[in-house]
């Protein structure tokens, strides 16, 4: 099993609080985790003390895509732990991946890359905004987590194949309107930057769920 908490979304459980951009926290039974950071590293943190989570305890962390509302509470994150791993798409500027490394190991991912046992990074993809998603493989199939899906849903849904049948996608789906593949999906777990939410709501009502700052995924 691998627990999926959302702790950065524009909105939020009780207790949490709202803020524009997304990172989620990856829990395994070897290490933990974080894929993105949202854009305000203070609430980041606050976040993290609230679900009883030390900073220094994430092994690794994941940028999808280098805008400003996931990659913003970076520097926070690095003075709390000295000892990351950042794992970023290659087309990253140079001046950034410049100044992470003096603070963390960089890893520059391009292609299809395992992050952890389990958890691949579906690659660099996208034209004009290049973004990398994760895959999150369980015994009955995979799960694809998104940070706003710049590249579009079908080209991270192909990209995922890889790693066999995919259950459920979790994450930003910004303005794509083509909802066909996800007929596929179990779970259907939308936010941040994703502009049609009713219509997928209204297409997949038994599948489908809003994410908010707080909400814990177990997933099988």
């Amino acid at each position: 099993m691998l627990r999926l908490t959302v702790l950065y979304d524009n909105e939020a459980c009780p207790g949490f609080t709202g803020s524009w951009g997304f990172s989620a926290l990856l829990e395994t039974d070897r290490e933990t985790l974080l894929f993105d950071t949202g854009w305000d590293g203070t609430l980041l943190l606050k976040h993290m003390e609230k679900i009883g989570i030390d900073p220094a305890c994430i092994s690794k962390l994941v940028l999808s895509h280098q805008h400003w509302d996931h990659i913003g509470g970076l520097p926070e994150l690095l003075c709390a732990n000295s000892r990351l791993t950042v794992y970023v798409p290659s087309s990253f500027s140079e001046n950034l991946k410049k100044e992470i490394r003096k603070r963390a190991d960089l890893v520059e991912i391009k292609e299809t890359t395992e992050i952890s046992e389990g958890i691949w990074s579906t690659g660099e993809l996208g034209d004009k905004i290049k973004e990398q998603s994760l895959v999150l493989s369980t015994e009955s199939g995979s799960y694809v987590l998104t940070g706003c899906a710049h590249p579009g849903i079908e080209a991270i849904l192909d990209a995922a194949l890889y790693c066999g049948k995919i259950k459920g996608i979790l994450g930003g789906l910004h303005d794509s309107e083509n909802f066909e593949r996800l007929k596929e999906m179990e779970l259907i777990a939308a936010g941040h930057c994703t502009v049609h939410k009713e219509k997928i709501r209204n297409a997949f009502p038994s599948k489908y769920t809003d994410t908010r700052a707080g909400m814990l995924f177990e997933l099988h």
